[in-house]
């Protein structure tokens, strides 16, 4: 099996790991193994962008209308009642 070392990593990450690892009842070395593994298991397939993950949960809507472009936009809150 291979090795490597991952060098300058900050301790409040290995301490994060050391924790992740006490509650999943693992190793560090476990740990990390899990967490590169499950990364890697994903493949290659590059994720959707953000919008076109919202859409997909809507396409059995039928919802034919466009959407204004908001980008740039000042936020504003959500107006509730009278």
């Amino acid at each position: 099996m291979a090795q490597f070392i991952v060098r300058n990593l900050d301790d409040d990450i290995k301490l994060e790991l050391k924790r992740r690892a006490a509650h999943h009842g693992r190793s560090l070395e476990a740990e990390v193994r899990h967490i590169l593994r499950a990364a890697v298991s994903r493949g290659d397939v590059p994720e959707l962008p953000l919008g076109d993950r919202i859409a997909g949960r809507f396409k059995d809507l039928n919802f034919t209308e466009g959407l204004p472009e908001l980008r740039g936009e000042e936020a504003k809150p959500a107006a509730f009642g009278p």
